[in-house]
Order: C-alpha cells, then sequence, then structure tokens
C-alpha cells in the first residue's frame, strides 16, 4: 500500500508497506523542561485582577504555575530575561532544546539518528516558517532530509501528532521521530489585557480573559519514537487515534490575514488567548472519554489493565472530576498540574518524562500506559502502549 493511501487510512493500524518488513512503534525515551519560577495564585490573582485567590483555587486546583518570564507586580507586564545569563533557557525554542536533548540522552540516541522532528505549540517565538523546529534542526544538527515541522496546535495536538508520526513509523518510512510539545505563554502576559472581557458571539455570552492567565504555566516535553522490526502485543504502541472537531474552546480571532496586528479594526484583546471555560468543561468529558474508550477497545483492555493514564490537565479539578466519572483509581493518573499549571502540548509529555525519571515507571518493563488529550483546534488523540 502507498505510503500516503496509509498515512490517511482512516486510523487503520499496522498495515505493512509491499516488500518491506513490518514495524512497531515504541517510546524510546522521554524529557522535559518545566522553569524554576514558581507564581503562586496569589501572585497571579494580584497580578491580573478578576478572580481572589480562593476563587481560582477553588474552580482550578492550581496552587501555583511556573513562568520562564517574570511579571512586573506594578505594571503587569512580562519582564525580559537578562540576556547574560546564557545558559538558561529564555524562549520557547530554548525549552524544547532542553526537553529534546533530554528525551534523546535517555533513549540513548543520536541526534542524526532522527528522521522527524515535530514541534506542536500555539505560542511559537516567531510563528511563520516553521521558525522554532528549524532553529532546533539548526542547534542539534541535524540531517538536513530529517523532517522539521511547527505545528500551530493547542492541547491535544501533541498526541495528535503522534499518531501522524506512529503511522509514518509503521508505514515503514521513517524510523524515529521526535515530538516536542511546548507552552510559552508567561511573555504574553499583560495586566491591560488579560482584564478585559470579550463576547462569545456564538454563545451570547461574555468571557474573562483572566482565566488563561490563571490557568496556564510554560514548559516543554519531548518523546523520543523508534520503530521495532515486528508487530506485537508483548511492547511499542498497541493503539493510536486521531480525531477533528469544530468547537471555539478557545478564542484568538487576531493576528492573521483577515485580523492583522497592524489593523485599525482590531483591539489588543484579539490578540490574546481567551478560554471559555464552559465549553472545554463540556467537551472534555465527551472527547477524552471517547478516546480511551477507543484506544482500550482496540487493545481488548479495560481501564484496570492501565498501570498510568497520562491525561491532559486543563486543571486539578476539572481532571479529578474526569478520573472520578470514569472510574479511575487516583494513583492511576499522574498529575502535576496544581504546580506547573496547565502546559497545554507539554503536559503528557512531562507527566511521562518525571514518572521515568522517579522510577515511578520504566521503559521495557512491559506497563500498559494511556495517553489522552483535547485542545483549542479542535486537535484530540489517544495512544495506548506498553512501556
Amino acid at each position: 500500500m502507498p505510503f500516503l493511501a496509509l498515512l490517511f487510512n482512516g486510523g487503520n493500524m499496522n498495515i505493512p508497506v509491499s516488500g518491506r518488513t513490518p514495524q512497531q512503534a515504541r517510546i524510546l525515551g522521554a524529557g522535559h523542561f518545566v522553569p524554576h519560577h514558581k507564581v503562586t495564585t496569589e501572585d497571579i490573582a494580584h497580578l491580573i485582577p478578576g478572580w481572589n485567590a480562593q476563587r481560582i483555587i477553588e474552580r482550578t486546583g492550581i496552587l501555583e504555575r511556573r513562568h520562564l518570564w517574570k511579571i512586573d507586580r506594578e505594571t503587569g507586564k512580562p519582564l525580559v530575561p537578562d540576556s547574560n545569563d546564557s545558559d538558561y533557557p529564555r524562549s520557547g525554542t530554548d525549552m524544547c532544546a532542553h526537553a529534546l536533548r533530554d528525551a534523546l540522552f535517555k533513549a540513548d540516541l543520536p541526534a542524526t539518528k532522527l528522521d522527524a522532528l515535530f514541534l506542536v505549540t500555539c505560542n511559537a517565538d516567531k510563528p511563520h516558517f516553521c521558525h522554532d523546529a528549524m532553529e532546533l534542526h539548526k542547534r542539534l544538527g541535524l540531517r538536513p532530509d530529517t523532517y522539521s515541522m511547527v505545528i500551530d496546535s493547542g492541547c491535544g495536538g501533541s498526541l495528535y501528532l503522534m499518531d501522524m508520526a506512529i503511522r509514518m513509523i509503521e508505514s515503514g518510512a521513517i524510523r524515529s521521530a521526535a515530538i516536542i510539545g511546548s507552552n510559552f505563554s508567561s511573555p504574553l502576559i499583560d495586566r491591560r489585557i488579560y482584564t478585559t472581557f470579550v463576547e462569545d458571539k456564538k454563545n451570547e455570552k461574555s468571557l474573562g480573559a483572566f482565566l488563561s492567565a490563571y490557568v496556564f504555566g510554560d514548559g516543554a516535553g519531548a518523546v523520543i519514537l523508534g520503530a521495532t522490526p515486528s508487530i506485537s502485543q508483548e511492547s511499542g504502541v498497541l493503539a493510536s487515534l486521531a480525531r477533528n472537531e469544530h468547537l471555539d474552546l478557545v478564542l484568538k480571532p487576531g493576528g492573521g490575514s483577515l485580523l492583522t496586528a497592524y489593523s485599525d479594526r482590531i483591539t489588543p484583546v484579539d490578540l490574546a488567548f481567551v478560554v471559555n471555560g464552559h465549553l472545554v468543561y463540556h467537551s472534555y468529558f465527551k472527547y477524552m472519554k471517547s478516546s480511551i474508550d477507543e484506544v482500550l477497545a482496540k487493545g481488548s483492555l479495560s481501564k484496570s489493565d492501565i498501570k498510568r493514564f497520562y491525561l491532559h490537565q486543563p486543571n486539578q479539578r476539572l481532571l479529578d472530576a474526569f478520573a472520578s466519572s470514569m472510574g479511575i483509581a487516583q494513583e492511576q493518573v499522574a498529575s502535576n498540574v496544581a504546580r506547573y499549571g496547565n502546559t497545554s502540548s507539554a503536559g503528557m509529555f512531562i507527566l511521562l518524562s518525571e514518572d521515568l525519571e522517579r522510577g515511578t515507571l520504566r521503559l521495557g518493563s512491559g506497563a500498559l500506559v494511556v495517553m489522552a488529550a483535547i485542545g483549542a483546534g479542535v486537535h484530540y488523540g489517544a495512544q495506548l502502549i506498553r512501556l
């Protein structure tokens, strides 16, 4: 079967290309970077008035989040880091480089062996021409024929792209890929902008921009996928999916050709990410459940068979409520959102990397894990993996 036919084959997996040995994708390593700077909920409530600290904690369960750039307490504007501290990340690309090098080291894989690099973010350092991925390509010395792309997507995008990379590996088109998720929202915070209310015309309601500032934190996570020369239920990716839906989970109409940043028709908040919390709540339950149910059914497994769930974490309250509704035990669900905030497309990979570092799980153990996420776009995806 030709590669393009396989890639768009409606989600069917494990269909070998004629003349090639069947391959299965497996995780070789995971890495992450999370900034040291902690911003407490009391801090963020002072920086961006809207809800008080008690209400933020009650509604989100987030006690602190991590920022790469500090925010001036008086002006509520981000402070550009000192350029003299060259070893510590100052940008989203810097965070991704740390996470990717960490993942490659743990995978014992030279960067020159990578066949593809996919960077998933909706707040790239420079938004055009795949800048951040091309910068990583240069810094790590990847081969000229290594695919290197930035994919503009939200919280579900990294698993959506992971599904595509898995299919590419299973087709025999490539043997290895890095998928990097990144969130770099601290430079976007501005008191003047994020205390604004916007009209959600479709649902005839007002949305406070402050929620985005409260829930998101900076960070990057990376996973290295590699090929094994056989198809087996004993290791590797047992099931994977990627799906689309059409929901305005996050509003950000400005910045494109229809509403340029220099247009006299634009207002500053048109360039801000404004979360529709009510819609996120209801869509999260629906699409996360369907994704998890589908990959478990493909593997003929139940939730009790799964050692660890790595799920997108919009906030701690929503994650806890979802796990309870699914009958998933608390100890099965990895979580760091109460300490890091919502790290968007990076979140699931950061969780996995931390578990591997702590020894909670180890590669080669045969432990079953599930990853699942949905994000603005709407892209959502899920994987059932035997480590």
